[in-house]
């Protein structure tokens, strides 16, 4: 079968990597990937790989299938020494690399410390509309009726049920921690993650195709399983999870309260540049790269603003290759506002440490509208980065990639104010 172009491009970048050739991978990143990674960096990672899993033994067959926004993405599996690494390739209408991300083997993960797998049994479930059924599982506590439960919802990205980053899985050790203290717990991988290509293909595809039917789905199944009291199902969101989470209590009055974890409420195009000029901060060397970025990145930003903005605006003239039909949606959606009109119970999390989404910009934005409103309890902790995972000193992407989990007193916090409300 002759590759595709996008699938020679994803060729040639390997074999560029495989002969040390960063500068020339660089050179093929589109404007905002340039900024974000520096050819110095793009060698300390290959280095890293290789020191830990052995040399390249053999390059696997190029995969690619549509992406959102005209994109393509193709996957190539590299075999190595000691294991299999997996290339990811995100490749624009032009030709351009807007994502590369090397998957290198991952650790199997391990239950964490306060996860008691005695107390609870896990079941699959399906949920959510022909043609776009996902799957997801159930986590029920053993010997148990009248019991809380809540819905996990994942962050922006096609994410699987767990979450899944590197060897860690965020959503995985909240449903451990919370079935072993008697809650029910369901999370599902999205619709983005099972049907791959929905955003390339469906007309007008927004934020809430991406999570409103599912959840809904979800909220239902727990109200009608046997062990849960009905009247107590909570839906949990950890970062946009988090921001759609007041949507789909307005979509679902029968929602008890809601839990956001990380949950943005600055506007996401806003958000896309301070946190590009956040990680562009890491390297100071790639500054004029970085410089050329931000600017374009603020003009797709201020497109999504503007007043002309329509389904016909190409996504090439927007932030993150996102439709402008997404960004429209996204734009006419406040999460605050929303949890203001459903009046829900909600406990708001925030980790000090988190970058993308930060005391200052987005849980600012929660205390003020909800300043004053009874059923609003509000936690930071100062230790904890974007995943809820603890660390010290500026938080950076690199600090996802080591074996960890979701802080415990993060878990018992939770615990708790589900028991009791």
């Amino acid at each position: 079968m002759m590759a595709t172009t996008a699938e020679q491009a994803g060729i040639e970048v390997v074999e560029l990597l495989r002969a040390n050739g960063f500068t020339g991978v660089h050179e093929r990143f589109a404007a905002h990937l340039q900024a974000l990674v520096s050819s110095g960096s793009l060698h300390d990672a290959w280095d890293s790989v290789q020191q830990r899993h052995g040399r390249v033994t053999e390059v696997g067959e190029a995969v690619g299938e549509a992406g959102p926004s005209g994109t393509t993405v193709v996957r190539i599996p590299v075999h190595l020494e000691r294991g299999e690494l997996m290339i990811e390739l995100v490749v624009d209408e032009t030709g351009r690399l807007a994502g590369l991300q090397l998957t290198p083997p991952a650790e199997p993960w391990q239950a964490p410390a306060y996860a008691d797998e005695t107390e609870f049994e896990e079941h699959d479930v399906t949920l959510g509309p022909h043609p776009f059924t996902v799957h997801g599982t159930l986590s029920a506590p053993r010997r148990s009726t009248g019991c809380p439960a809540v819905v996990l919802l994942a962050g922006g990205g096609p994410f699987d049920r767990d979450e899944t980053v590197g060897s860690n899985k965020p959503l995985k050790d909240l449903a451990w921690g919370l079935a072993g203290r008697g809650i029910a717990v369901l999370r599902f991988d999205k619709v983005t993650h099972t049907h791959r290509d929905v955003a390339a293909h469906m007309d007008g595809f927004t934020m809430a195709d991406e999570y409103v039917p599912h959840a809904v789905a979800a909220v239902g199944a727990l109200r009608a399983h046997p062990a849960v009291d009905s009247g107590r199902v909570f839906v949990l969101g950890h970062s946009m999870g988090g921001k759609v989470a007041p949507r789909v209590a307005a979509a679902e009055p029968a929602v008890a309260g809601l839990i956001l974890m990380a949950g943005d409420a600055e506007p996401m195009h806003r958000a896309a540049v301070r946190v590009t000029r956040y990680l562009a901060s890491l390297n100071p060397d790639n500054e004029a790269a970085a410089r050329s970025a931000i600017e374009t990145l603020t003009r797709q930003a201020e497109s999504v603003d503007a007043p002309d903005l329509s389904p016909a605006t190409p996504a090439g003239e927007l932030p993150l290759g996102l439709s402008a039909a997404y960004w429209l949606d996204l734009r006419d959606y406040d999460p605050v506002a929303t949890a203001v009109a459903v009046g829900k119970p909600m406990l708001i999390l925030q980790g000090g440490r988190d970058y993308q989404v930060t005391v200052d910009d987005d849980l600012a934005r929660w205390r003020a509208g909800l300043e004053g409103r009874a059923g609003v309890t509000i936690r930071v902790y100062d230790a904890d980065n974007h995943l809820f995972f603890p660390g010290t000193g500026p938080s950076t992407p690199a600090e996802y990639v080591p074996p960890q989990h979701v802080d415990p007193q993060v878990v018992t916090d939770i615990a708790t104010w589900l028991t009791t409300t």
